[in-house]
């Protein structure tokens, strides 16, 4: 195959098998997960469009550098996150808990706000229900939500980080602020889960690689602001992935150790339903930039959208639904709201995964 020489390529891992047993040379394994694929589609990129879109097995790729250098980072097992005592292992699906301490969550808004204690003993609780990390928010990132100054943010979410953190809970902090960052890492965090990608505060990036802590870089079409206005794609799959591998290069430059950044493509946030759900289907593509994945799509006006205006407290069902897309795509962490179910859904995966890893060939 001629491939284009001047033209940017693509590996997207296709035809997914649930074991390799029997199949050597004809699958690879996708970030040293539970996930195989048999062939990858290639897409190749020249002045903004697709000029070459064509499924290769495994076997048959060509032998060019550049695809062999994007092979390398799909397969390259993703480094286990050490938050505090624990160690999150990314070798399997794991869930990320949400809990916020705002009064104005789309989704469970004032719920847990100004009650340090019962907010902290939820994130506990889901610990138990399965939670690998907790991601403890104070400032809603919903389209049109009010501006939070830093000390009110701080005031929320210190007091139950501070609580999580004696738990031995691992913790994540999801802000834009370079200030609340701080305060949550020095409360006991050790995360930062951050949807302007580091973008939005002039001292973030410095703050996030002097603590040398992991951190969750989001897409959205403008960080520097509301991270929902803007958002008008051509090809909303190849766009949103160039801006994340070229922010993770930049990140990457200015001192934080590429095996501690996870990408998020940003579900919600500046898409449409059309946008939404081509990264959702694409999702594997990801797996090209040599980071874990984490998938944020709980309760999100896409379900709502696809399930007859379902209000955000009735999309468990869908939301489920994305959760098993992602993990059968290879995504590493799965943000949720409801954290027993997912943890739940994602042991059965894990159950039928397990088991056709045991399987034998007949004879």
């Amino acid at each position: 195959m001629n491939l284009p020489t001047t033209a940017r390529l693509y590996l997207r891992p296709v035809q997914f098998a649930d074991t390799p047993v029997g199949r050597d040379g004809e699958v690879v394994r996708i970030a040293g997960g539970l996930t195989w694929c048999s062939a990858f589609e290639l897409i190749a990129v020249e002045g903004g469009k697709r000029v070459l879109q064509r499924t290769i097995p495994v076997a048959e790729l060509p032998q060019d550098e550049r695809l062999q250098t994007i092979v390398a980072r799909i397969v390259a097992p993703r480094a286990p996150l050490r938050l505090g005592d624990r160690v999150v292992r990314l070798d399997q699906p794991q869930v990320m808990g949400i809990l916020n301490v705002t009064p104005d969550s789309f989704s469970d808004g004032g719920k847990h706000a100004d009650d340090p204690a019962a907010a902290a003993q939820v994130g506990v609780d889901m610990t138990v229900a399965g939670a690998a990390i907790v991601d403890v928010g104070g400032e809603s990132t919903r389209p049109g939500a009010a501006a939070v100054w830093e000390g009110d943010e701080i005031r929320r979410i210190v007091p139950v980080i501070e609580r999580l953190a004696r738990s031995g809970a691992a913790v994540s902090i999801d802000t834009r602020k370079a200030a609340v960052m701080e305060a949550g890492l020095a409360a006991g965090g050790h995360i930062v889960n951050d949807v302007s990608a580091l973008l939005y505060d002039d001292r973030a990036l410095d703050v996030v690689a002097q603590a040398g802590c992991p951190v969750v870089l989001m897409h959205s079409p403008d960080p520097a602001k509301t991270g929902h206005d803007g958002g008008n794609y051509g090809d909303v799959l190849i766009e949103v992935y160039d801006w994340l591998e070229r922010r993770v290069d930049e990140v990457v430059a200015r001192g934080v150790d590429r095996s501690r950044i996870l990408i998020d493509p940003g579900i919600g946030f500046g898409k449409s339903l059309a946008d939404n759900l081509a990264l959702l289907n694409g999702l594997a593509l990801f797996h090209g930039i040599g980071c874990g994945i984490v998938l944020g799509a709980s309760r999100k006006r896409m379900i709502g959208a696809l399930s007859n205006e379902a209000p955000a407290e009735a999309r468990l069902g869908g939301s489920l639904g994305v959760a098993l897309k992602g993990a059968e795509l290879g995504v590493q962490l799965i943000r949720v709201h409801d954290v027993f179910e997912t943890a739940q859904a994602l042991r059965i995966w894990r159950g039928l995964r397990d088991a056709a890893l045991v399987a034998r060939m007949p004879g």
